[in-house]
């Protein structure tokens, strides 16, 4: 969690409609937002008598109240603690970042920042940079498992931000020349959390909350009118697959909100077969192709062929569907979510 600075004035009461907090809060995907938003009146959000903004998102069938969401006020820091207790302290606002994890690309886009650096492809995205924009972004050297320390500190970042599972090895080489933070979402509230705390230590402050306050008045939509229907995330190359689970996969914890998600974690060493997703029934399939370079074929198009593929409802009913890894797997962060509740409402 972050932490505040003593004494600060409370924040300015706000009072947003919700159509008006998802044009703010995802700029670059105005079109998309308009699109989900005009089905049904815009319901104005409130201010607790802290000024906290909050958002009133509708009722569910039997009447009760979908959700009431509220969004803490953010203050900035020059030291956080996050949600799996690493500290980061910087002497100022870092305003030189290097993202060596996709999540990191994903905040600072929802801070209206732009990274010195990275190795993700995500800001290529039309609702992130958008390829022009992204192309001016230095890549660095050795690709997500092996960045290059040399490379990395060619920038003069102020805070590096990477992975703990991968790239906490490389806190030797870079911890003494910059501010090198690694962090591990395991779900949404994770994603959150280190939002809010790169708010605090950048000052963007009022983004984050228009960015929280979007996503989960999205989540909240979702979540009060769920699909029926058994969905399924699969990812993988080459017949190799995975099923993306609550747990291990952040995208794959939205899922049981909005639908029938009948898959659990089997951590790293855990699969599942064909004839277990047969004995499910899916009846909607999200495929994500990870290529490791070349021209990989969609997975859904190296399956098509195999028996127990086609007998997969899904794939009987042309429900399945491919979605960008970038986004899916690797992005994270709530813009990253908040297009994955699109995609996935619009067809569950």
């Amino acid at each position: 969690m972050s932490s505040e600075t003593p004494g600060a004035p409370a924040p300015t009461a706000r009072r947003v409609t919700r159509r008006g907090v998802r044009a703010l809060a995802v700029a670059g995907a105005a079109a998309l937002l308009l699109g989900a938003c005009a089905g049904g009146d815009a319901t104005e959000a409130a201010s607790d008598a802290e000024g906290t903004p909050t958002a009133d998102t509708g009722t569910t069938d039997d009447g009760r109240s979908a959700a009431d969401i509220t969004v803490e006020p953010i203050e900035p820091a020059r030291e956080i603690t996050d949600t799996h207790g690493t500290t980061v302290t910087t002497e100022a606002e870092p305003e030189r970042i290097v993202c060596l994890v996709a999540l990191c690309d994903d905040m600072l886009t929802e801070l209206g920042i732009v990274p010195v650096a990275t190795n993700s492809e995500l800001l290529a995205h039309p609702e992130f940079l958008g390829p022009e924009a992204a192309a001016e972004v230095p890549v660095v050297p050795g690709g997500f498992i092996a960045p290059e320390p040399e490379a990395i500190l060619s920038h003069r970042p102020d805070l590096v931000i990477g992975l703990e599972d991968t790239h906490g090895r490389l806190a030797p080489a870079l911890e003494d020349a910059t501010v090198f933070w690694t962090v591990q979402p395991e779900n949404w509230e994770d994603s959150i959390a280190y939002l809010r705390d790169l708010a605090a230590l950048t000052g963007r402050t009022d983004e984050a909350e228009e960015a929280e306050l979007a996503f989960r008045t999205r989540l909240a939509e979702a979540e009060a009118e769920p699909s029926d229907r058994t969905a399924l995330i699969i990812y993988g190359s080459d017949e190799n697959f995975g099923v993306a689970a609550p747990g291990t996969d952040v995208a794959a914890g939205l899922f049981p909100g909005i639908a029938h998600y009948p898959w659990e974690s089997r951590g790293i060493e855990g699969t599942y077969s064909l004839e277990e997703i047969l004995a499910e029934d899916v009846d909607v399939l999200f495929v994500e192709t990870l290529s490791f370079g070349g021209d990989d074929a969609p997975l859904s198009e190296v399956f098509a062929g195999n028996p127990l593929w086609e007998s997969l409802t899904a794939v009987r009913e042309g429900e399945v569907h491919e979605v960008d890894p970038e986004v899916w797997a690797k992005g994270r962060g709530t813009r990253s979510l908040g297009i994955v509740l699109d995609e996935a409402t619009a067809l569950l």
